[in-house]
């Protein structure tokens, strides 16, 4: 089966939004084995929409929409799928009670034009909105099958992973289940060399790579009836990879970085504090946007002028003077001040030119130092990144994090 991915709404065309459900459904749809092979976006107009529904059916089995659900006037997409099947439209009984439910538990008054959002074609598989007031729906004609999605992608997602998944399960001949493995420390082409010859002969599973954010992904993919078969397919495949990649291989499907760093440090016992200086604070901010953080991280100071490294890390001036802010005299010493002012087991500490002004012909834009103390000694690295400013920013807080992954291996 193919599917085609419509997105309506003249938001998308003014460049006002990205088109993110597009690249969410693709993602989603690829999982269950279903290929898209056109992502179409068209303005809120009636005569447009209507064409590309028309181009769509003749070379897609699955038409999905997103957008144009709402209340207004120009929310068109259920009223224009209607009219290009030729299907009578009414008022969904149960939508429209949970619709007045809705914003009844809002303190909330319904206006009129919101009955709307519960008027369907007849034939309709209704697919009720747990997050907001536009139900989606499913019809089947002529061997074709078209879902109807709401825009917002805080509705989309859940009511796509909750009610189409299902749906679209029953009509496909297998299942595809997938296995991410998520690469730190070696580029793209490195992790295709080392898997070469496994890239060459796939078959079922398939291993897809994937650079972006500063790591490499590989996907393995395998068609079977059942999750556990699947499972078994792809299993001797990831423990080869991991045998070759070792500790490279950091996480799997959703991991975060961060997260892996804070279980570690749990899982040891172990107390973090953080010195910052071109990062901003960065690194604090990744770790504390997970819950449970503070069980660990006791702190991150943003120390970014000289008399701060002084003042709250006891950097000396003598090594400011002779190694400059960013070297990895420096670096060390704002580490073991952290870690000693905090009372934490692990000190680590950043400090480099995120640009584009303060670099010179020896210390040139993206010269990062980071350091890590404890109790059995200090660590220091060096790092020269490119990019703009965010990028070198971004880019030295996951490898601070890489780091301390790996030195928490170790210990």
């Amino acid at each position: 089966m193919n599917a085609e991915i419509i997105g309506i709404g003249s938001e998308l065309l003014l460049g006002q939004i990205a088109n993110t459900n597009a690249q969410f459904l693709s993602r989603q749809m690829s999982y269950l084995g279903i290929d898209v092979y056109w992502h179409t976006a068209v303005g809120d107009n009636k005569t447009r929409i209507l064409e590309a529904l028309r181009i769509a059916s003749e070379r897609s089995d699955i038409i999905i929409t997103t957008g144009g659900l709402g209340p207004t006037m120009d929310d068109l997409s259920k009223e224009t799928v209607a009219e290009f099947l030729g299907l009578e439209m009414v008022i969904h009984t149960p939508s429209l009670k949970s619709i007045e439910d809705y914003f009844r538990s809002m303190g909330r008054v319904m206006t009129e034009n919101n009955v709307k959002q519960a008027v369907f074609p007849k034939e309709a598989i209704i697919l009720p909105n747990d997050n907001g007031t536009a139900p989606g729906a499913i019809l089947e004609k002529d061997r074709k099958i078209y879902i109807i999605l709401p825009g917002p992608p805080a509705e989309l997602e859940p009511m796509f992973c909750k009610y189409v998944i299902p749906y679209l399960e029953g009509r496909t001949g297998c299942r595809i289940y997938s296995k991410v493995l998520r690469i730190f420390g070696i580029g793209e082409s490195a992790v295709e060399e080392m898997v070469k010859d496994l890239l060459l002969n796939q078959s079922n599973p398939t291993i897809a790579p994937l650079a972006g954010s500063g790591e490499v992904t590989l996907r393995l993919t395998a068609k079977a009836d059942s999750e556990q078969t699947a499972l078994e397919l792809i299993r001797p495949v990831q423990e080869e990879i991991e045998k070759r990649l070792g500790n490279a291989v950091y996480g799997y499907d959703d991991d975060r970085m961060e997260n892996i760093v804070l279980d570690l440090l749990k899982n040891k016992g172990l107390h973090l504090a953080l010195a910052e200086s071109c990062t901003g604070g960065y690194v604090s901010n990744l770790l504390t946007n997970v819950p449970g953080a503070s069980e660990v991280f006791l702190e991150g100071c943003v120390t970014y002028s000289n008399n701060s490294k002084k003042s709250r890390l006891m950097v000396s001036q003598e090594t400011l003077k002779n190694y400059g802010a960013v070297s990895a005299h420096t670096a060390i010493e704002m580490a073991e001040g952290i870690r000693k002012t905090s009372g934490a087991d692990i000190g680590a500490s950043v400090t480099g030119i995120a640009g584009p002004g303060g670099a010179t012909a020896q210390k040139p834009v993206g010269l990062v130092y980071m350091a890590i103390a404890g109790p059995n000694g200090t660590k220091v690295m060096e790092y020269r990144l490119t990019g703009n400013r965010q990028r070198i920013k971004s880019g030295t807080a996951m490898r601070l994090l890489n780091c301390l992954r790996l030195y928490l291996l170790e210990q």
